[in-house]
């Protein structure tokens, strides 16, 4: 029998999961506050090191401004990268000292609402050089990063690619122009970012990481480019998504981060990560409803949720565990496809999946969808996007995103007596 490794008790037992369905239906996100906020405290905990370290959350894995709001009570500044976000940040009043954009084929307009915002730009590219420096004109602005890609010097993994094959971040020689093309404009400070894996669970990788962004900057330095102030180690933390995979191991990665830092002289450098998966994906799940056990070529267990609302396990072929509530101690005696009601074959959390006998009626929880769950959700076949709450510390559940109606779904359709 294979270990298990991973922690996979939940923040909601049956009577609270029923008590969940009862008032704002399934499928449904369930947020738990507790968690999201215990693992900021760690991740503060483990960077304690590095004296001005900040996790900037990658707003695009869970976009809740209650979510969000609590982050940054936490301590955490945001990854923005497209307008909708930034425009998230004025709507929370987050000051532009805790933003910091990073974005791909941008338009003029988001390099100046980002400058309005007093955000730290980070260039992707060095075609995008001469249009932020227009746009920027005459203005002043703190801090301006660029995005190294380091290409063959490092391995990415099959959820963003190996770099050289990445649309993402500039050669060492273009970042030298681009320095070169802003030095004397108003920009006070100058950074490297870099983000070559996500959902990465090997410690030594983020210390790769770091040794390869610092040997940027030496070389940097060398061809005469500005001093470098700061750096961003991009994302990338991972959840132990399987059972017998074992947990990231946070303490070991800053360790061997503070380690790599150290050696080359930088411990006090200013040093930022962009995580997201790791902050609030495990602490996330999305409770749906069985509607049907199905004998077909194979059995199925059809619930009322959806690919569009975790496409990760048909976009990716990602493993989400499955727990039926109150049958957590049964034996496994039956083997399914959990599926949704999308019409597209690949709308399944789980394929031969050993699970307890199940039926009409049960609740499902899908674990680890607290990050790029709700947020990739879609409205293919017409399907609403699911209400989303938050169990606060109290023990109390919150509604912090109501179920999609559909009056919103057509909204923006142009019809009959509407024009």
């Amino acid at each position: 029998m294979t270990e298990v490794l991973k922690d996979l008790s939940l923040p909601f037992d049956l009577a609270m999961g029923q008590q969940i369905a009862a008032e704002f239906g399934t499928p449904v996100h369930v947020y738990d506050q507790a968690g999201i906020e215990k693992t900021a405290q760690d991740m503060r905990d483990a960077f304690a090191w590095s004296p001005m370290y900040k996790n900037f959350f990658a707003v695009k894995a869970t976009p809740r401004f209650d979510i969000l709001d609590t982050l940054h009570q936490q301590g955490m500044g945001f990854d923005c990268s497209s307008e909708s976000e930034l425009l998230t940040m004025r709507e929370l009043d987050i000051p532009g000292k805790d933003i910091f954009f990073t974005s791909n084929d941008t338009p003029p307009e988001d390099f100046d609402l980002a400058i309005r915002l007093g955000a730290t730009v980070n260039i992707d590219d060095i075609t995008q050089v001469e249009t932020f420096l227009e746009v920027l004109g005459d203005r002043k602005i703190d801090r301006v990063a660029v995005r190294y890609n380091p290409g063959k010097l490092k391995d990415g993994n099959e959820i963003i690619g190996d770099p050289e094959d990445a649309k993402y971040g500039m050669s060492i020689d273009q970042m030298a122009k681009a320095f070169e093309r802003m030095r004397g404009s108003n920009i006070r400070e100058f950074g490297l970012h870099t983000m070559v894996a996500s959902n990465a669970i090997e410690p030594e990788y983020f210390a790769e990481t770091a040794g390869i962004l610092l040997d940027a900057v030496d070389e940097l330095e060398k061809m005469g480019g500005p001093d470098i102030t700061f750096v961003n180690l991009g994302g990338g933390f991972g959840l132990n998504y399987k059972p017998d995979q074992a947990p990231f191991d946070l303490g070991s990665a800053a360790e061997q981060i503070q380690r790599v830092f150290e050696s080359r002289g930088r411990g006090d450098m200013d040093m930022m990560t962009e995580n997201g998966r790791f902050v609030t994906g495990r602490h996330g799940s999305l409770l749906t409803q069985v509607r049907y056990v199905m004998q077909k070529h194979k059995d199925y267990v059809a619930v009322d949720g959806s690919m569009n609302n975790l496409m990760r396990p048909g976009m990716y072929d990602a493993y989400h565990h499955v727990t039926v509530l109150g049958k957590e101690n049964w034996p496994l005696t039956h083997v399914f496809d959990v599926s949704g009601a999308l019409c597209e074959n690949n709308d399944k959390f789980a394929v031969d999946r050993a699970m307890p006998k199940t039926e009409s009626g049960d609740l499902l929880v899908v674990h680890d969808s607290g990050a790029h769950g709700s947020a990739m959700g879609f409205n293919y076949n017409g399907l609403y996007h699911a209400p989303e709450v938050v169990i606060r510390p109290s023990g109390e559940v919150e509604l912090i995103r109501r179920k999609q109606t559909f009056d919103q779904l057509t909204a923006n359709e142009v019809w009959r007596g509407n024009r």
